[in-house]
C-alpha cells in the first residue's frame, strides 16, 4: 500500500474504525465495509439503526465513495429497493477534502434531517412529505420499527443465515444429481 490513494483509504478507514462507529470490513478489505448508522436525534429516524455499505474505488479520495443503505428506509432521497443515496455532496460535488467521517457525522445526518423532495429517488416519499408531512413522518417511523431496530436487524441476520444454509443444501443436492 505505498501509493497515496491506498494510504488515504487506510487513513480514512482507520479513523472510522477508531471512532464510535461500528465498522465491519468485508473480506478484510479496507475498500469495502459496512458501518452501523443511527438515525439523528429529534427526527422521525430517531431510534433507527441502518447498515450502510461503503465501497471505495482505487481513485478515492478523488472519486467519491459508493454508499447504500442495506436495510429499508423511507426517505425522498434514498431508493427504497437499492438503498442508493441521492446526495449532491457524494454524487456531484465530492472533494478530496472530505473523508469518511464527514459522510457519517455530517452528510448522512443532514440528509435525514433535511430531505429534499424536489430531487427524489423515492417519489412516493417525496410526494407524501410535500402533501402530507404528518403522514410522511408516521410512515418513516413505521419503517424504522419494521426495518431499522435492533430486533429487525437481528431477524434479518437470522433470515440471511437461513438463506445461506438453504443455498449450501441446494449445492449439495446439485452434486448428487450429476451422479
Amino acid at each position: 500500500m505505498s501509493n497515496p490513494g491506498k494510504r488515504r483509504i487506510e487513513t480514512d478507514v482507520m479513523k472510522l474504525l477508531m471512532s464510535d462507529f461500528e465498522v465491519t470490513l468485508v473480506n478484510d478489505s479496507m475498500q469495502e465495509f459496512c458501518v452501523k448508522f443511527y438515525g439523528p436525534p429529534e427526527t422521525p429516524f430517531t431510534g433507527g439503526v441502518w447498515k450502510i455499505h461503503v465501497e471505495l474505488q482505487d481513485q478515492y479520495p478523488f472519486k467519491s465513495p459508493s454508499i447504500g443503505f442495506m436495510n429499508k428506509i423511507f426517505h425522498p432521497n434514498i431508493d427504497e429497493l437499492s438503498g442508493s443515496v441521492c446526495l449532491d455532496v457524494i454524487n456531484q460535488t465530492w472533494s478530496p477534502m472530505f473523508d469518511m467521517m464527514n459522510i457519517f457525522e455530517v452528510f448522512l445526518p443532514q440528509l435525514l434531517r433535511y430531505p429534499n423532495p424536489n430531487d427524489p429517488l423515492n417519489g412516493e416519499a417525496a410526494a407524501l412529505l410535500m402533501r402530507h408531512p404528518k403522514e410522511y413522518e408516521a410512515k418513516v417511523k413505521e419503517y424504522v420499527q419494521r426495518y431499522a431496530t435492533k430486533e429487525a436487524a437481528d431477524a434479518a441476520k437470522a433470515e440471511n443465515e437461513a438463506e445461506d444454509e438453504d443455498e449450501e443444501m441446494s449445492d449439495v443436492g446439485s452434486i448428487s444429481d450429476e451422479e
